[in-house]
């Protein structure tokens, strides 16, 4: 299966770059210069992923995120020129899959793609076959569906593997660096204020959805599976 990418950067060298590694990788590559190309671009194409980047004309790559998530939980890789906290931070919480600050490395930029594309395509192991349930939450790997009580959740792709990864283990409390790793493959790391971001949305999102008790903080240890029951 080829994937089809959309690149959305104002910087020409930047989108060359980009679509050089990705064709090399076998993936199909679109291209905007700005973020209403952007939206355009994505609603002619439907791409299974967009590498977006934050600052640029039009509409900013934050602006660009909030209008696909109004319709669309495809996954979104940010790029940014800036190592800022705030704009990673953000991009997560409105619906980012990842962010990458520029420069980069094509070869790593490729694999964080492959990264997410597998855990959106990938099929069940053994273990994942069935679905999981703790409470009035489900998750079904095999269909990519999660639910709290009937009511379908707008997952992405790594708060999806988040929560997938402590229903398998309803009763462990995972550290950082074990839901990192469960989340994140080849190697790659993040920060914990990344993580805490992903989990801050999968709470959010659970919220919307009339629970609050889903993940619980152990202090000084991680985060563990909560009850999983509508609020009362």
């Amino acid at each position: 299966m080829t994937h089809r990418i959309l690149i959305v950067d104002d910087d020409l060298h930047i989108r060359e770059v980009i679509r050089v590694a990705l064709r090399k990788a076998g993936m199909t590559v679109n291209e905007a210069k700005d973020g209403r190309e952007a939206l355009t671009r994505f609603e002619a194409d439907r791409p299974d992923l967009i590498i977006l980047d934050i600052g640029m004309p039009e509409l900013d790559g934050l602006d660009v995120c909030r209008e696909v998530r109004k319709t669309s939980d495809v996954p979104i890789l940010f790029l940014s020129a800036r190592d800022d906290e705030i704009d990673r931070v953000l991009g997560l919480e409105i619906g980012g899959d990842d962010y990458v600050t520029k420069p980069f490395s094509p070869r790593e930029l490729v694999a964080r793609v492959n990264v997410i594309l597998r855990r959106m395509a990938r099929g069940p192991d053994a273990k994942e076959a069935a679905a999981l349930f703790q409470g009035r939450l489900s998750v079904d790997p095999e269909q990519h569906v999660a639910e709290f009580a009937g009511t379908p959740l707008r997952l992405t792709a790594i708060e999806f593997g988040i929560l997938r990864t402590f229903l398998t283990r309803p009763t462990v409390v995972f550290s950082r660096e074990q839901i990192m790793n469960a989340a994140y493959q080849l190697n790659i790391q993040v920060s914990d204020r990344t993580i805490d971001s992903h989990i801050r949305n999968i709470r959010a999102k659970l919220s919307a959805a009339n629970c609050d008790n889903v993940i619980e903080t152990i202090h000084g240890v991680g985060f563990k599976l909560g009850r999983c029951e509508p609020q009362t």
